[in-house]
């Protein structure tokens, strides 16, 4: 994962199926579709703040706790295992990443006011101009 966090093997769980897309007849023979689990509510490899980051902001994804990700993109298995553990670890990473800083609210500056109300004054008069009435 990172160089101080580090997922366990044992913790991850791969299942196998049978996948579509390219591969012709060994399609129907092959079971190449990577399913990869990792149960997050229950990882002694984490600290209590960062499962409950980590939980909080992959909530829709987990069902019970457990995150899972699949891979079929490629013909073979073991191409399909190194896609879903780089996915995993992408999902991981993003989710215990500390939050951004709060932005600083700002307000615009007396120039960006200016034009924007000589904006809306030129646009006003291009309208004013089109009328056929003369109002």
């Amino acid at each position: 994962m990172t160089d101080r966090w580090v997922v366990p093997s044992a913790e991850l769980r791969e299942r196998f199926s049978r996948s579509s897309g390219p591969g012709g007849q060994g399609v129907n023979t092959t079971d190449s579709r990577v399913e990869l689990s990792f149960d997050l509510a229950a990882t002694g490899s984490l600290s209590p703040a960062l499962r409950a980051r980590a939980m909080d902001r992959l909530a829709g994804r987990l069902v019970d706790g457990v995150l899972t990700v699949a891979a079929s993109e490629h013909r073979a298995q073991l191409a399909n295992r190194e896609a879903a553990r780089e996915r995993l670890t992408a999902l991981l990473r993003e989710a215990v990443a500390p939050p951004p800083p709060p932005r600083r609210p700002t307000r615009p500056s007396r120039g960006a006011k200016e034009r924007r109300l000589a904006d809306k004054k030129r646009q006003s008069q291009r309208k004013r101009d089109r009328r056929v009435d003369g109002e």
